[in-house]
């Protein structure tokens, strides 16, 4: 029977002095995926010693709701921690249907046809794995554009209908229109530009030595 590999959890931290690391999981069911015994396949670094090996895990225990993970071979926490940010995948029969809430396997969601707004723009290539979130690599007329798997952007998986609906914010899938702006203003009824300062009772302010701008930031289908 065909297998494929799913994505189950995510190691994150070192736990104790005994080998235990903290897991992250990407499944609703750990007491059935993490059974002592379970042997996971693990994505890491080329360079990690741990390249092209399995991990077996020996128990499962939780703390202070967290789940912590003892697995075989990995004897203190120095061993541990070459662990830190592996993801585990498991392999899975591919007849066999998922039964996890917004759980999908690559095969099913590859081909399908993104929609949004009701009109199909494209359909998705391939998905692609990171630590911190899973992407969906959409092929598009003018391109591949990566949309971030999270149900904020892609409320809806339809495998029956072969749709995946999205809400993508703008610009993401398109270039959005320049600003027609003429760098004018008005004081007192007339019209000055934006670079005239149009008070003069104060002195201008010299921005604080060493300032800067705040930068942009953001953070499986969650």
């Amino acid at each position: 029977m065909p297998k494929t590999q799913l994505r189950v959890g995510r190691l994150t931290k070192a736990h104790g002095l005994k080998g235990a690391i903290k897991l992250e999981l990407f499944t609703d069911d750990p007491a059935a995926r993490f059974v002592p015994g379970a042997v996971f396949t693990l994505q890491v670094p080329t360079g990690s010693p741990w390249h092209g090996k399995t991990l077996t895990l020996s128990e499962l225990r939780w703390y202070n709701g967290h789940a912590v993970g003892f697995f075989e071979g990995v004897a203190d926490r120095t061993a541990a921690e070459t662990l830190i940010k592996a993801i585990l995948w498991i392999e899975q029969d591919t007849a066999e249907p998922s039964t996890e809430e917004d759980a999908w396997y690559d095969h099913q969601l590859v081909g399908l046809a993104v929609s949004r707004d009701g009109e199909t723009i494209g359909s998705v290539a391939r998905v692609e794995h990171f630590p911190a979130q899973d992407l969906l690599i959409v092929k598009t007329a003018s391109g591949e554009v990566m949309l971030p798997f999270v149900k904020a952007l892609v409320p809806a998986v339809d495998i029956a209908a072969g749709v995946v609906t999205i809400t993508p914010p703008a610009g993401l899938f398109e270039e959005l229109p320049e600003d027609d702006d003429d760098d004018t203003d008005t004081v007192n009824g007339e019209v000055v530009h934006e670079d005239v300062d149009t008070d003069t009772s104060a002195e201008s302010e010299e921005p604080a030595a060493g300032s800067t701008e705040p930068d942009a930031h953001d953070s499986s289908r969650n």
